[in-house]
């Protein structure tokens, strides 16, 4: 799709069964190359950059999770007429899971990686958390906080590459709209309709992940038919950390 401040770009590669690719927050569909190069020889891969992150334009006025789903599915209206496979890490978890309550007819599978099914404000963590998102890149910028989370979830010597990448890939976003996207997630949550999720659904998440693997449990118990898988000595960008290990599992859950 044609890149401008109206449009949200995507990139459809391959073709066959569809699969949708959802980044997280600072993210872009670069980081799911690994995803790409595997499926696309045998599945239609689509790739979204949501609002203000990538080749996406900023948007006026405040950004959602539900609006973030909703620009998704009126992709997915021009582009197939088949059920999608629904891939989503970290914020884009959080999209996949409101475009499985809200746009059912569209879900065939989903995946969740490393991701929350609510993010309550009386949670006083919660909030904390959500406050250092969105103070530290004001006072320092989109690189430097690009930096602080590469080195979390890229820790060992020989990640060195994988974290010069993505501080490289950070500094790219404004940090008018990375604060917006932190305050999508502010407040939302879909837990009480969980158990209307009736589509196969797989959790993935990483031994050390910001999300433990206890609250993952929880919520996979909620869901109707889920799973859950846990990639060991991993963190929270597996998808970029761990891509075959991801590629795997996937493959196995689409053709179970």
């Amino acid at each position: 799709m044609k890149e401008d401040n109206h449009k949200i770009y995507y990139k459809v590669s391959g073709r066959g069964r569809p699969i949708v690719f959802i980044h997280g927050l600072g993210s872009s569909s670069q980081d799911w190359e690994h995803q790409i190069n595997f499926f696309s020889k045998s599945f239609k891969t689509i790739t979204v950059d949501l609002r203000g992150h990538g080749k996406t334009g900023s948007r006026e006025g405040t950004y959602s999770i539900v609006a973030f789903s909703n620009d998704i599915a009126e992709i997915l209206c021009n582009e197939t007429e088949e059920t999608v496979i629904i891939v989503g890490i970290s914020m884009g978890g959080m999209v996949a899971f409101q475009m499985a309550v809200d746009y059912p007819c569209l879900v065939d599978k989903l995946v969740i990686i490393n991701s929350f099914v609510e993010m309550p404000m009386d949670n006083k963590a919660n909030r904390k958390a959500l406050r250092m998102r969105k103070l530290i890149p004001k006072l320092i910028g989109m690189k430097a906080m690009g930096k602080i989370i590469a080195k979390k979830v890229f820790p060992y010597k020989h990640q060195s590459d994988l974290r010069n990448l993505m501080v490289k890939r950070w500094a790219q976003n404004s940090v008018k709209d990375y604060i917006k996207s932190v305050d999508a997630m502010a407040g939302w949550t879909v837990k009480k309709h969980l158990s209307d999720i009736n589509r196969p659904v797989l959790i993935i998440g990483s031994e050390f992940d910001y999300i433990s693997t206890e609250e993952k449990e929880k919520y996979t118990q909620l869901l109707p038919n889920a799973q859950l898988k846990i990639i060991k000595d991993a963190h929270h960008a597996v998808t970029v950390e761990k891509p075959d290990e991801i590629n795997q599992l996937i493959a196995s859950f689409i053709y179970s």
